[in-house]
C-alpha cells in the first residue's frame, strides 16, 4: 500500500508554465480592455495551463461526496448526533439534498461513498448505484483518546479516494469537485488545520453545525486535548490524518492527488474539504497547481487555511453546509471563465483596431 502512495505521489508534476504564459497572451489579445472582466482571466489561464491546451474544456464534471462517522462525537462535540450521518448520505442518494439542487445548476454528476459510516449501507446502495461503498471501517475510534485510526487507515482511505476520482474521470468527467458528510468532521478538521498551518486551534475552530459558546468551549477543549494526547507530527501529514483526521478527510485528499496526476481540475469545497487540500498539500506541494477554492465558508478557520495554501477563493456567500455546494457553485464561474476565453475573439480575429486596419 505504501508502494501505490507513493507510486500516486510521483504522477503529480506541476503544471507547465508556458502554457499559462500563452492563454495570458490571449488574454491580452481579446476584444476588451486589459483585463476587463478581473478573476475570470485568472481562471482560465489555470485551466489551460492544467489541460496544456487553449481550448479547455470542463463540459463534463463530478462532485464526490465522501462519507464517514467519527469516534470523536462521543465527546459531544457536535450540534447533531452521529445518526444524521447515514441519514443525509440517504438523502443525497435520493437527490433531496442541498448538493442535488446545487449540481443540478451545474450539471454535476453527484456521486457518495461510504468510506466509514457507522451504519450498514449496503441495501441503500443496491438500490442507489450513485451510493459506493468502500468502508474503511465503521467510524474513527475517538481521537480525545488516541489515535483516530491507523497508518494503514489513513493510506487506504486516501487511495480509495484517489480510486473514486479515477472511477470518475473514467466515466467522462473533465473536472471534479469535493464534497463531504460527517458528523464531528469540522473537529477533525481543525485539528488538521491546526497542526498543519501552525495555527493555534482557538484561532480555526468554529460552531460548526450551530454549537453555542459553551458547546465551542467544550469542542476547543476536546481539540486541545487531541492534540496533545495524540502529538501529531506536522512533518508527516500521514500521521496528522491517521491521529486526528477522518476516512472522508483521507478520501478528498486521495482525490485530489488523483486529480492533479491526471492533469484534471479539481474545485475544493469548504472546511473539511481544505483539510484534505491541507493534507494532499502537505503530501505533494505540486498538487496546489491544480486546485481551485470554490468558495471560503463561514467557519472561522477556513481563511487562514486557504491563505496556506495560496488559494484565492471563487466565492464568498457565507455558506457552511458543506457537502460540496460551494464547489459546484463555483464550478459556474469556471464556466463563466472558459466561455470568455474561448469565445471571444482576439482584436485580429474580429479585425478590429488600428493594428489590423493599417
Amino acid at each position: 500500500m505504501e508502494r501505490k502512495l507513493q507510486k500516486l505521489l510521483a504522477a503529480v508534476t506541476p503544471t507547465d508554465r508556458s502554457w499559462f504564459e500563452r492563454a495570458r497572451a490571449r488574454n491580452a489579445d481579446l476584444i476588451m480592455p486589459p483585463r476587463a472582466l478581473g478573476r475570470l482571466h485568472d481562471l482560465a489561464e489555470r485551466l489551460c495551463a492544467i489541460q496544456a491546451t487553449l481550448t479547455p474544456d470542463i463540459g463534463e464534471r463530478a462532485v464526490l461526496v465522501m462519507a464517514a462517522d467519527h469516534g470523536v462525537t462521543a465527546e459531544g462535540v457536535s450540534a447533531f448526533p452521529a445518526e444524521v450521518t447515514p441519514q443525509m448520505v440517504a438523502a443525497f442518494v435520493r437527490g433531496w439534498a442541498g448538493i442535488n439542487a446545487l449540481a443540478g445548476t451545474a450539471r454535476a454528476k453527484v456521486l457518495v461513498a461510504d468510506l466509514g459510516v457507522a451504519a450498514d449501507l449496503s441495501g441503500l446502495a443496491a438500490e442507489n448505484p450513485s451510493l459506493l461503498i468502500r468502508k474503511i471501517a465503521p467510524g474513527t475510534a475517538n481521537m480525545a483518546r488516541g489515535p483516530a485510526m491507523t497508518r494503514n487507515q489513513a493510506r487506504e482511505s486516501i487511495l480509495t479516494g484517489a480510486e473514486l476520482a479515477d472511477l470518475a474521470m473514467d466515466q467522462g468527467a473533465r473536472l471534479l469537485a469535493t464534497g463531504d458528510m460527517g458528523i464531528g468532521n469540522t473537529t477533525a478538521s481543525t485539528a488538521i488545520g491546526a497542526v498543519l498551518t501552525g495555527q493555534d486551534p482557538e484561532a480555526l475552530v468554529g460552531p460548526g453545525t450551530g454549537l453555542d459558546r459553551t458547546g465551542l468551549d467544550r469542542k476547543l477543549g476536546v481539540i486541545r486535548r487531541a492534540l496533545t494526547v495524540n502529538a501529531p507530527d506536522p512533518g508527516d501529514p500521514l500521521d496528522v490524518l491517521a491521529k486526528v483526521g477522518g476516512f472522508e478527510i483521507g478520501a478528498i485528499t486521495g482525490l485530489i492527488l488523483a486529480a492533479a496526476a491526471r492533469r484534471t481540475p479539481v474545485v475544493v469545497d469548504g472546511f473539511i474539504s481544505t483539510a484534505g487540500a491541507l493534507t494532499a498539500a502537505a503530501l505533494c506541494p505540486a498538487c496546489r497547481d491544480f486546485m481551485f477554492a470554490g468558495h471560503v465558508s463561514a467557519e472561522p478557520g477556513h481563511a487562514a487555511m486557504l491563505d496556506h495554501l495560496g488559494l484565492s477563493p471563487i466565492l464568498a456567500l457565507g455558506m457552511r453546509l458543506g457537502e460540496g455546494t460551494g464547489a459546484v457553485l463555483a464550478v459556474s464561474i469556471l464556466d463563466a471563465a472558459v466561455a470568455m476565453f474561448t469565445e471571444v475573439k482576439t482584436f485580429e480575429e474580429a479585425e478590429i483596431g488600428p493594428a489590423v486596419s493599417s
